[in-house]
């Protein structure tokens, strides 16, 4: 790995005061958790259920058609064995010196939570929520998991992830959250995403000063705009940048 982008990132990161992180699938392919909107998921998707995951993880379908809704949430989207990457421990890192005061994540996993990481905005919710949309009983990963066809609560009624799903609106408090905390950084870092999914792809938009930061292996939209641009393995990037003491 060129070594000239990762001195100037931690120059970077030694005279930034408040950063904040945005993130996207990329970060947690480190961890074995397939990026939703490859090819390989997409076909698999089509080819075993005959519907695409737009459609299968649509709140439509969840209402008409939930029994075939978990069967493909619990088989492709639970990942209860991975563990946090070298990228969440540095974020982590990041905040515990005082650096990094928001990650912003598209993330539905919880590892940055499980890295330590302890203000953490979930654009898309997390499969470590859900709830009974009869009494609104929480219920957590396991439940769900180990539940036979669609997940019941006591009373009866469905247990729902607290994810986003397609024609969901984001929550409202932690989309402007979110944009409070891009708007007030001095650093803001973009890493493994492409930029593509609206309206978290917008949010770089809210960011007002001067070091922008993109790290994904793609080129991104806003890769001219980036002070710094670095087409690397996050997890390494950021392990590099900013190494455990």
């Amino acid at each position: 790995m060129n070594m000239d982008p990762i001195k100037q990132l931690q120059t970077f990161l030694a005279d930034a005061r408040r950063i904040a992180f945005l993130g996207g699938a990329g970060l947690s392919t480190e961890s074995g958790i397939p990026d939703f909107r490859s090819s390989d998921g997409i076909f698999k998707a089509i080819r075993e259920y005959g519907y695409p995951p737009e459609t299968l993880l649509s709140h439509s379908f969840f209402t008409a058609e939930t029994e075939t809704f978990f069967d493909y949430y619990k088989k492709y989207l639970l990942y209860p064995d991975a563990q946090p990457n070298a990228a969440h421990r540095a974020l982590a890192r990041l905040e515990q010196a005082g650096k990094l005061s928001a990650v912003i994540t598209q993330n539905i996993d919880g590892l940055h939570q499980a890295a330590g990481s302890r203000r953490v905005f979930e654009l898309h919710g997390s499969v470590h929520r859900n709830y009974c949309m009869k009494c609104g009983k929480f219920h957590d990963l396991d439940f769900v998991r180990e539940s036979q066809g669609i997940p019941r609560c006591t009373c009866g009624g469905i247990v729902k992830p607290d994810v986003v799903l397609y024609e969901e609106g984001l929550d409202e408090t932690t989309l402007t959250s979110s944009i409070r905390s891009i708007r007030q950084a001095d650093m803001l870092i973009v890493g493994g995403t492409s930029l593509q999914v609206y309206p978290a792809a917008g949010l770089v938009d809210y960011y007002e000063g001067n070091r922008l930061v993109l790290i994904n292996l793609d080129r991104t939209r806003q890769d001219g705009a980036a002070a710094l641009a670095i087409h690397e393995k996050i997890g390494e990037v950021l392990s590099l940048a900013w190494p455990e003491d």
